[in-house]
């Protein structure tokens, strides 16, 4: 069980911290170990992420504190749900509205999960088949494939071809345009939005437009492996398969990975513990819906590794859970810091460790 309940309970901790700090304040990144710091965002994609530690905490320990902080600080979030200027309703429903819903039953709060899964699907590019990024109508992000799965979820709840036609096809396009021979992905294709013709792949966090951003390829290990959850088309496995090959042969067997896989040795080449745990519970996910013990084993392994080396335990005063993420490198913004995201996504891989019993 160690040291993954240790970290579990340290992650509690510092959650607890904040909702008594500062009531009602949902992180993003911390500037010094301070979660609270006034500096930009980018776009609002993690509001859903610190209620989803609560509720992954409340499932695993049942306390009904988890509970009750869980459900005051999803429910904020629910006009998000016809939110059509981001791309990230997935990342703000999946880790809320389901669990939610799942110990509740309300039917209410399953008409959020719809209705969120319908708005994303209002972002398709019918003549490229893929769902814009945030930032333009020609814009394509890997990120998009961790949010997808709330269109799917909406398509199998209504019986609704359409919205599955449009998840499906997205998942196909990216698979096409962004994961490279290799295994390795592009953070962002660029596509001619007049005609849906394919332009080029490049980057806005990534080290070049041609390197593997890796919390990006993160993304696609994770999300291929739940595309196939929903649509069981070996394709998407296949994919998932394809990515973890490419993480697991070039990030360190101890260690985080590296934030691009092509940075050089030098003062610019540093972990992203984000990635690392993104692609832990990626790993948890691929083992659960293929079968294949050999992804369990690397996600224990990993998730052992971010906990006994990067938990911010014994940085006085820091605020985050895990030391050395990174959010944007180029805009300097969350560089080696504690992310919400990686706090989330570790969290949901030592859940998910413990329930192995290891």
């Amino acid at each position: 069980m160690e040291p993954y309940s240790t970290a579990l309970d340290f992650a509690a901790k510092q959650v607890r911290r904040v909702i008594e700090t500062a009531p009602g304040f949902y992180p993003m990144y911390t500037e010094g170990g301070r979660w609270r710091h006034g500096r930009e965002s980018w776009t609002h994609w993690c509001e859903g992420f610190f209620p989803g530690m609560m509720w992954l905490l409340w499932e695993q320990t049942k306390d009904n504190y988890w509970r009750e902080q869980a459900e005051r600080y999803s429910k904020p979030l629910e006009p998000r749900q016809h939110d059509r200027d981001v791309h990230d309703l997935g990342f703000i429903f999946l880790s809320t509205y389901l669990p939610w819903y799942r110990a509740s039953g309300d039917p209410a709060l399953q008409k959020v999960l719809i209705t969120a899964g319908q708005t994303l699907a209002m972002r398709f590019q019918e003549r490229g088949k893929y769902l814009r990024s945030f930032l333009a109508s020609e814009s394509l992000f890997i990120d998009i494939m961790m949010n997808v799965g709330i269109i799917f979820h909406a398509a199998g709840l209504l019986k609704d071809e359409k919205l599955w036609t449009i998840a499906r096809q997205h998942c196909l396009t990216t698979r096409r345009y962004l994961v490279r021979g290799d295994g390795s992905t592009s953070h962002e294709g660029i596509f001619d939005a007049h005609t849906g013709e394919f332009v080029k792949q490049t980057t806005q966090q990534g080290y070049r437009n041609d390197s593997c951003w890796t919390r990006g390829l993160a993304w696609a290990l994770y999300g291929f492996g739940t595309a196939y959850h929903y649509s069981r088309e070996t394709v998407f496995l296949d994919t998932a398969r394809h990515c973890a090959a490419c993480y697991l042969e070039h990030s360190p067997a101890s260690d985080a990975p590296p934030w691009d896989y092509d940075v050089p040795e030098g003062p610019e080449r540093f972990p992203d513990t984000s990635a690392g745990a993104i692609a832990a519970a990626g790993l948890f996910n691929l083992a659960k819906v293929s079968g294949d013990p050999q992804y369990r084993q690397a996600a224990l392994t990993l998730t052992a590794t971010l906990a006994t080396k990067y938990v911010a335990s014994r940085k006085e005063g820091w605020e985050g859970v895990l030391l050395e993420g990174v959010y944007h490198k180029h805009k300097n913004l969350g560089v080696r810091e504690s992310v919400i995201w990686g706090d989330y996504f570790f969290t949901q891989a030592l859940v998910a460790a413990l329930e192995e019993g290891a």
